[in-house]
C-alpha cells in the first residue's frame, strides 16, 4: 500500500535556526514527504542553506507575513500538508503519528499535538498539553470551546497537520476568515482551524510532536518591538465572538454570558494595544442590538 504523501511547507524569512528547522524535517521517520520552502528572507542565507540538500524544494517569494504562509500552504503537492515555521522543530515521529491519526477515520480534518516551547538555546521552557489523552472532537466543538474560552489550544502552526484538498475548498481568501471578520493581521491560525475543521473532526495527539521557538531577539510574530500586529492576536478574540453568534456557532445567551470576560480583558489591555479599544465597541454595539 503506498503511504499518502505529505508536503512539509515552510514559510521562511529569518535565517538564523533555519537549518535546525529544515533539518528537523528532512529527519522524519515518515518516508513519503516533499519539502517545500517559501523564501521571503531580504538576505540569501536561507537560499544557500536550502542549496546543500538537493531534497528541498526553494522557491523565492516576493510576498510576506500571512500572504507567505498562503503562498506555502497552496504550493504543496501532497495529500496531507504539514506546516513548519523557519525557527520551530518537529520531533522526529511528527508526520508518522499525525498520518496514522489522520487517516484513522476519514472525518478527520486537523491533527494537533502536545507541544513544547523551546528558547534561543533549544532549552524546554514550558510543555503544552490541552488534554489529558489522545481524542478527538467535532469541529463546531472545536470552535466553540476556544471562541468561548477566548484561548488557542491546538498552538501555532508548526502543530498541526491538514488536508490538501480541504484547504483549497475553502481557497486562499477564506482561511482566515470567520463571520465576516478578517483575522489575517492577527489569529489567522485560531480562524484557519475553524475553518479547516468545520465539517469535520480535530484529532489531537497526547504526544509532544513539535517545539515552538520564542526567541525575543528575532523579527517574530511573538516580539512586540518588531511586530505591530501583535495588538490584533488580543483584539480578535474580541471579535470573533459576534462572529461566532452570528453564524450560529454560539447562542445569544452564552454570548450575552462573556460581557464580563471581556470588559475584563479590554481593561487590562487597552493600555498596551490600540487594536483593543475599537473591537470592544464593536463588541458592545453588536450586544446592544440583542439586549435591544
Amino acid at each position: 500500500m503506498t503511504l499518502p504523501q505529505v508536503s512539509i511547507v515552510m514559510p521562511t524569512y529569518k535565517p538564523a535556526h533555519f537549518e535546525q528547522a529544515l533539518r528537523s524535517a528532512i529527519g522524519q521517520t515518515y518516508p513519503n514527504t516533499e519539502i517545500l520552502v517559501s523564501d521571503n528572507c531580504p538576505t540569501e542565507q536561507i537560499r544557500d542553506i536550502c542549496a546543500r540538500f538537493p531534497q528541498v524544494i526553494y522557491q523565492r517569494c516576493s510576498v510576506i507575513r500571512a500572504d507567505n504562509v498562503i503562498s506555502a500552504f497552496f504550493s504543496g503537492k501532497g495529500q496531507f500538508v504539514k506546516p513548519l515555521f523557519d525557527d520551530d522543530l518537529l520531533h522526529p515521529f511528527c508526520i508518522e503519528r499525525m498520518v496514522a491519526s489522520a487517516t484513522s477515520r476519514p472525518d478527520v480534518e486537523l491533527v494537533f499535538s502536545a507541544s513544547q516551547v523551546i528558547d534561543a538555546n533549544n532549552m524546554r521552557v514550558e510543555t503544552r498539553r490541552p488534554f489529558d489523552v489522545s481524542g478527538t472532537m467535532t469541529g463546531l466543538e472545536l470552535q466553540r470551546n476556544m471562541t468561548l474560552g477566548m484561548r488557542n489550544f491546538v498552538g501555532e502552526f508548526s502543530s498541526i497537520l491538514f488536508r490538501r484538498a480541504t484547504l483549497w475548498r475553502i481557497g486562499p481568501h477564506r482561511l482566515f476568515e470567520i463571520g465576516g471578520h478578517d483575522c489575517t493581521n492577527g489569529l489567522a491560525d485560531v480562524a484557519a482551524y475553524f475553518n479547516l475543521a468545520e465539517h469535520g473532526v480535530a484529532s489531537y495527539i497526547d504526544e509532544e510532536l513539535s517545539y515552538f521557538r520564542r526567541d525575543q531577539t528575532l523579527e517574530s510574530n511573538s516580539n512586540p518591538a518588531s511586530n505591530p500586529n501583535l495588538g490584533y492576536c488580543f483584539s480578535d478574540y474580541i471579535d470573533l465572538l459576534p462572529a461566532a453568534h452570528a453564524t450560529g456557532k454560539i447562542s445569544t445567551a452564552e454570548l450575552l454570558a462573556t460581557e464580563a470576560q471581556v470588559t475584563e480583558v479590554q481593561l487590562s489591555l487597552r493600555g498596551i494595544f490600540t487594536q483593543i479599544a475599537p473591537s470592544f465597541e464593536r463588541y458592545g454595539a453588536y450586544l446592544q442590538t440583542l439586549k435591544d
